[in-house]
């Protein structure tokens, strides 16, 4: 009974560890932190955000193995929540700018000015969308 628990536990994190490594490449390899980084004008603190995203990732998978919390105040929540949202938002468009969504989807439709304003509609979208999640009664069940 004991090697089936510490045999489990092996497969798991083994487990784990492949598919954090393969998380880590894909957003190495759409090129996600240097986009990021130049966009900003900040190349000189990569090595900053590659480890933010490592430990962020560490600490993300520790909370989902061992039941502790931290006491923050409401309003440090929201700014996290915040920040993982941008954090996703800039993935999703990254991902979205390297397979040329955008630029083919433009041209299939046919739109020759705007996308300014198509980008933004889905970012709304989203937000919108994430609120509905959250706020509304009946979108969501905390820890259900």
């Amino acid at each position: 009974m004991i090697l089936r628990g510490v045999l489990a536990g092996f497969v798991g994190l083994a487990s784990g560890a492949v598919v954090s490594g393969a998380v880590f490449a894909f957003i190495a390899a759409i090129g996600v932190v240097p986009r990021l980084a130049k966009r900003t004008a900040t190349e000189e603190n990569i090595i900053i955000y590659e480890e933010a995203i490592i430990w962020g990732g560490i600490f993300g998978a520790t909370t989902l193995i061992f039941d502790f919390s931290i006491p923050v105040a409401p309003l440090i929540i929201v700014i996290l929540s915040l920040l993982a949202g941008i954090f996703f938002g800039v993935l999703a468009m990254s991902l979205a700018e390297t397979l040329d969504v955008l630029p083919i989807l433009a041209s299939r439709v046919n739109v020759k000015e705007g996308m300014f304003w198509f980008v933004l509609a889905i970012a709304l979208g989203k937000a919108a969308g994430s609120l509905l999640y959250f706020v509304v009664s009946g979108f969501h069940t905390p820890g259900g």
